[in-house]
């Protein structure tokens, strides 16, 4: 994987020639969240399905 940058100019090159700065902005978005989710994975920072839903349930109230 190249830098930031590099990153961000294949991803230009991969989208339609008529996206919207939006459009950009959504994908450099979903491009950050996935790789900090992966960093997240590699550095241990997980949680199980069994506090996924303990968790949960405090917010629903059950």
């Amino acid at each position: 994987m190249g830098t930031a940058k590099e990153e961000v100019q294949k991803m230009l090159e991969q989208i339609p020639d008529d996206s919207s700065f939006e459009d950009i902005q959504y994908h450099i978005y979903v491009r950050e969240k996935i790789e900090r989710g992966l960093k997240d994975i590699e550095e241990g920072r997980i949680l199980d399905q069994e506090e996924i839903e303990r968790r949960m349930s405090k917010w629903l109230g059950k």
